[in-house]
């Protein structure tokens, strides 16, 4: 460091390098005339130490007033006749000598101290950029830090309005839904009765008693079943991505929306391929992104004229993807507005939030697939998704 080490001090104004520069040859002069060191035949090292001192520490005027001193004093005392500035001609050359070396010497100091000076300056310039990388590097670590948070209450924000969306949708369908578990349970109470009757007889009926309690049972896991089915798309939790069969998930959506289908004297039609890959994703995300198209089909049927059908197709496509199709004979797109009705808050509903469609692309794009819709000929709408297969995924 410049403050330990006094060769890097930094450089004495005009003055005092004049004066290094006096006191270095007039040190150098005493200590070469001083008798009991017996230097008066060897001066030339001194003085070039004095040229050294000055230049290094005062730069290169200060060396050349170091440099003139020194020939002079040189020239004075030690060049016979000694005390004289008269020299012998054959002397001459030595006094040219020592001048050529002094110069050579100041100047090699002076640039010495020039490159020591520039690299300490690339030391000091390094270490501030290091330590402002550093910095850097600390700021962009936080600016990560609280990106990744913002991330995460993004994402936990989006499942939210997900699941407020599932929540909104299936208290629309309260009736439906409600007559879809009716259904079993108004069975289950019939097969009761009649099992009750074959056992009631002076001959009990046991055959008939027991297929009546297995219609029973069955009546029973299919309303639990059901039941389960909205609970889940109730659930608050974490997305969780799992193998998921695409024509099964239609089909207990279909199950929990055919009441609602028959509601309007709409007709539902599954064209399900066979031998379907599955898909790595989230079973009620994707259940929800079909309840949303299905039910936007049946709201678009419901005071059209004429037939009423909705058809939900899957299919394999070439490029190790799995479309999926809901069709509909309702009114079809805004016109010139096929794209925006994609976007949030967008509605032609009368009393629609306009996030359905929103939230529907958000999950069939999270999961590395895409949604579009368009127009039917003559009438009518379709709205398809592809989603990549398990191993695309992978």
């Amino acid at each position: 460091m410049p403050s330990s080490n006094p060769l890097l001090w930094p450089k004495p104004t005009a003055i005092w390098s004049c004066t290094i520069a006096v006191l270095s040859v007039a040190a150098a002069l005493t200590i070469s005339r001083w008798p009991p060191l017996h230097l008066q035949d060897a001066p030339v090292s001194l003085f070039l130490c004095a040229v050294i001192l000055s230049a290094w520490f005062g730069g290169i005027w200060p060396g050349l007033l170091a440099m003139g001193l020194s020939a002079l004093s040189f020239y004075y005392f030690f060049l016979p006749p000694i005390h004289s500035l008269g020299a012998k001609p054959e002397e001459i050359p030595r006094l040219v000598v020592f001048m050529v070396s002094a110069l050579f010497v100041g100047l090699l100091s002076v640039a010495q101290r020039s490159a020591t000076e520039s690299l300490r300056r690339a030391r000091d310039d390094l270490r501030g950029t290091v330590q402002e990388l550093q910095r850097s590097n600390e700021a962009l670590q936080t600016e990560s830090l609280e990106r990744k948070h913002a991330e995460e209450a993004g994402r936990e924000a989006q499942a939210e309005l997900a699941r407020v969306s599932r929540v909104t949708t299936m208290g629309e369908l309260t009736a439906s839904l409600a007559h879809e578990v009716n259904q079993p349970i108004a069975a289950a109470v019939t097969n009761a009765n009649t099992c009750v009757r074959w056992l009631a007889g002076g001959t009990p009926n046991i055959e008939e008693a027991r297929a009546a309690a297995s219609r029973i049972v069955k009546d029973g896991k299919r309303a639990a079943e059901i039941v389960s089915r909205i609970r889940q798309l109730f659930k608050k939790g974490t997305s969780q991505r799992e193998l998921v069969d695409v024509n099964e998930a239609i089909r207990e959506m279909i199950v929990l929306l055919r009441s609602e289908a028959t509601r309007y004297n709409i007709t539902v039609r599954m064209e399900l391929a066979a031998d379907l890959p599955a898909i790595m994703g989230d079973r009620v995300q994707l259940q929800q992104v079909l309840m949303n198209l299905i039910v936007n089909s049946i709201d678009a049927m419901k005071e059209v004229d004429g037939p009423r059908e909705l058809a939900v197709k899957s299919q394999r496509t070439t490029k190790e993807e799995i479309l999926v199709s809901v069709n509909d004979t309702g009114v079809g797109l805004p016109p010139k507005q096929t794209e925006q009705i994609f976007n949030a808050f967008f509605t032609t509903k009368p009393h629609g939030t306009g996030m359905g469609l929103r939230i529907s692309r958000s999950i069939v794009e999270s999961h590395g697939g895409r949604l579009w819709a368009t127009n039917n000929s003559p009438r009518g709408a379709s709205f398809c998704f592809s989603l990549p297969t398990a191993e695309a995924h992978e």
